[in-house]
């Protein structure tokens, strides 16, 4: 991650604003709100404008990855695309049981606590892809949102930030 926020700081973030640059980053799968927070510090940016923009940033595509998964992934298996579809629902199904061990709570837990393959985007592919109700889902990842904000407000301008001065 810290090659691609460098990558980011020193190419299209030169051409941004901080805040865009945060919200943005926020919004990949994969940086998501982690990355966000992480770039926020880089940039000096105040801790509540950095988690302001990260969770915005992080909030905006998951009701569109709710509600138009299955139909992207239809139209994706009819245009030659079910190989990536097939790996996208691999990996959805290789974290469900994580998340249904503990229903709600799971989903929340799965995406707050900010390891490698976790976070918004796949809980929202795991929620869309299993058909979970639609409100507990969104309920979830909100919360499971804020609570990787806190985990990784704490990392990013406590932990991180004692190194950065």
């Amino acid at each position: 991650m810290n090659g691609f926020l460098e990558w980011w700081m020193s190419g299209i973030g030169q051409h941004i604003s901080s805040e865009l640059s945060v919200f943005i980053v926020s919004m990949i799968p994969l940086i998501e709100e982690r990355g966000g927070l992480i770039l926020a510090r880089l940039l000096d940016l105040p801790i509540w404008t950095g988690v302001f923009w990260a969770v915005c940033g992080n909030i905006l595509p998951i009701p569109f990855i709710l509600l138009l998964l299955k139909k992207i992934f239809r139209w994706m298996s009819s245009h030659h695309l079910s190989r990536i579809v097939e790996k996208l629902e691999e990996k959805a199904a290789k974290n469900k049981p994580k998340i249904d061990k503990y229903g709600f709570w799971g989903l929340t837990l799965f995406v707050g606590i900010p390891l490698p393959g976790t976070g918004a985007w796949t809980g929202s592919l795991v929620a869309s892809v299993f058909d979970m109700d639609l409100k507990k889902a969104s309920l979830s990842i909100l919360i499971g949102i804020a609570l990787a904000a806190v985990i990784m407000t704490t990392l990013s301008y406590g932990v991180i930030g004692a190194f950065l001065g």
